[in-house]
């Protein structure tokens, strides 16, 4: 079992009560004029005092690789023969990851892509596409297109104490080169999952209103 230690915080101000959000840097020379105008239209809101809201906060799923950007509870790793399975415990999200097979030859955007992996040696490598562009890549909101392509290489450190992924991003709808970042885990003796539902339990720290929570206008079944 492993869990990410690092958790996203908001930064506070001197005043009690008061929380800070994150701020994009619009000047990036990666970002699509397109993907700028949309962060420039998100920091307005901040400064004009309004919410900074990320996904989790109307519990909508993180995608990739917001997958392993967003998390503040366990993360579980499920190894089966033909796929490895990651639950994130804090609204159950699931992403299924096929073993040792081709990507369909045109996967319907969902939410969490379609994952198909192997291993090199003691690294799982997870190839992921047919992402659709509802969800943001990072917590600053930075927008992408149905065009994303994930690589990430997991593999265990500190001999089996730490994980680390490193991601691979291509989008270029969105962004001018690909790009590269790092994610690390720390292995905790954390239990079983425990039940957690984000819209049950989407605290009002701050006095705000959060952001609409979606609902199913009918039954599932």
């Amino acid at each position: 079992r492993l869990v990410e230690v690092r958790a996203v915080t908001e930064r506070r101000n001197d005043e009690p009560g008061q929380a800070t959000y994150r701020v994009a840097d619009v000047s990036n020379p990666n970002l699509k004029p397109w993907a700028v105008e949309e962060l420039k239209r998100y920091n307005e809101k901040v400064f004009a005092g309004q919410i900074g809201t990320t996904p989790r906060w109307s519990c909508l799923p993180g995608g990739v690789p917001g997958f392993s950007i967003f998390v503040v509870e366990p993360v579980y790793f499920i190894q089966a023969p033909d796929k490895v399975v990651m639950v994130y415990s804090g609204n159950h999200e699931v992403r299924h990851v096929y073993l040792n097979v081709p990507h369909s030859r045109n996967p319907t955007p969902s939410w969490y892509g379609e994952s198909v992996g192997h291993y090199e040696g003691d690294t799982l490598v997870v190839d992921t596409v047919g992402l659709n562009d509802q969800v943001y890549i990072d917590n600053y909101r930075t927008p992408h297109t149905d065009k994303l392509h994930v690589v990430e290489r997991f593999r265990l450190t500190e001999g089996g104490k730490g994980m680390q992924v490193d991601l691979h991003v291509e989008d270029t709808g969105a962004f001018t080169t690909a790009w590269n970042a790092v994610q690390r885990y720390t292995r905790l003796a954390q239990g079983p999952i425990r039940e957690s539902f984000c819209a049950e339990g989407n605290f009002n720290y701050f006095n705000y209103d959060v952001e609409p929570i979606p609902q199913a206008a009918k039954p599932d079944f």
